[in-house]
C-alpha cells in the first residue's frame, strides 16, 4: 500500500472509532503504523503529506476490531522508559502504576541497599523497573500464574537485570518467603469487584487476563487484607508497604491499613486526580 502518512493515519483511526475516542483512535493508529513503516511516530505528525510505502495494516486492523490490545498485537510495551515484551498472560503496564514506582523509589533512598519484594508482579513491570533504577537493591518478584512468571523472566532477560521471580500464592501467606525480611513491599493486586465487568472496555475484559484482575464483590480487600498480613511479619521495622488501588475503595483500604497496626498511612492522587496509591509503614 502506498499513501500519505495523513492518509493512513486518518484510514486506521477511522476503522476503529466505534471502539476508542477519536484522540485514542489517532494515538492507536500513529503506533501502527510507525510500527509497521518502521518509522518514528514523529514523522506522522511533522512530514503527514509525504508518501510512503506500509503493509499489514488490514491484518492488525482485523485484531483492533475484534477489541485486543495494540500492545499485544505488536507484543510491546513501554513504562518507566523501558520496553516490556507483553502478551495476553500478563496485564498490559499503565501509566499510573510508573507513578507507584516513583513512589517506591522515594521511599528507596531511605535504605542504602533496599530489600524489595513486588507481589502479584505479572508482566515484572514494577520489580525490573525497580531494578533499573537502583542497581545495587535485591529484588524479589512474585505470581502465582506461570504465564505471568514466563513474561516476567522474558523481560529480565531481555532488559538484563538480575531479579528472583518465584511462584507463589499471596493469599496463603507467602511461606517460601516467610523467613526473609524486606525493606519494601510493593504490590500492584486484583482489585475490581465482579460486578463492574460490565462497565468496563470490551479490550480489557476480553483479552487481559482475569485473574490478575478481579476479585469478588463480597470481599475486594481480600488481596490487601493477606500482604499486609503477611507484611507485618516479612517487613523490617520502619519498612514501607504501598498499593496501587481502586479509585473508589481508597478510604477503606486506609482503614484496613490502620487497623493492621501500619503507621504513617498516605493516600496518593494519580496524574489523573484520582486516589489510586497509598503507602504505610511498620511500627
Amino acid at each position: 500500500m502506498k499513501a500519505r502518512r495523513r492518509d493512513i493515519i486518518n484510514h486506521i483511526a477511522e476503522q476503529i472509532s466505534s471502539l476508542y475516542s477519536i484522540e485514542e483512535s489517532k494515538i492507536i493508529a500513529r503506533k501502527v503504523a510507525s510500527h509497521l513503516s518502521n518509522e518514528d511516530e514523529l514523522k506522522y505528525i511533522i512530514e503527514p503529506s509525504e508518501e510512503i510505502v506500509i503493509d499489514g495494516i488490514e491484518e492488525v486492523l482485523n485484531q483492533l476490531k475484534m477489541a485486543r490490545p495494540l500492545q499485544y498485537i505488536l507484543g510491546k510495551a513501554e513504562f518507566f522508559s523501558l520496553e516490556f515484551f507483553i502478551s495476553e498472560g500478563a496485564l498490559i503496564p499503565r501509566p499510573e502504576t510508573e507513578e507507584l514506582v516513583m513512589w517506591t523509589l522515594e521511599r528507596a533512598k531511605d535504605f542504602e541497599r533496599p530489600q524489595i519484594l513486588d507481589l502479584c508482579t505479572g508482566s515484572g513491570c514494577i520489580a525490573l523497573a525497580l531494578k533499573s533504577a537502583i542497581k545495587e537493591a535485591n529484588v524479589t518478584a512474585v505470581d502465582l500464574s506461570d504465564d505471568a512468571l514466563s513474561i516476567a523472566r522474558k523481560n529480565a532477560n531481555k532488559l538484563n537485570l538480575e531479579v528472583e521471580i518465584i511462584k507463589e500464592d499471596v493469599l496463603q501467606g507467602i511461606p517460601s518467603l516467610q523467613d526473609r525480611r524486606f525493606d519494601i513491599i510493593v504490590s500492584n493486586p486484583p482489585y475490581i469487584p465482579q460486578q463492574e465487568i460490565t462497565l468496563m472496555h470490551p479490550n480489557v475484559v476480553e483479552h487481559e487476563p482475569h485473574m490478575a484482575l478481579f476479585v469478588d464483590d463480597h470481599d475486594p480487600l481480600v488481596f490487601y487484607r493477606a500482604i499486609a498480613l503477611s507484611a507485618q511479619k516479612m517487613l523490617n521495622n520502619g519498612g514501607y508497604l504501598l498499593f496501587e488501588i481502586h479509585e473508589k475503595l481508597g478510604e477503606q483500604t486506609f482503614k484496613l491499613l490502620k487497623a493492621e497496626g501500619f503507621k504513617d498511612v498516605e493516600l496518593r492522587h494519580d496524574f489523573r486526580g484520582k486516589p489510586r496509591m497509598i503507602c504505610c509503614r511498620k511500627k
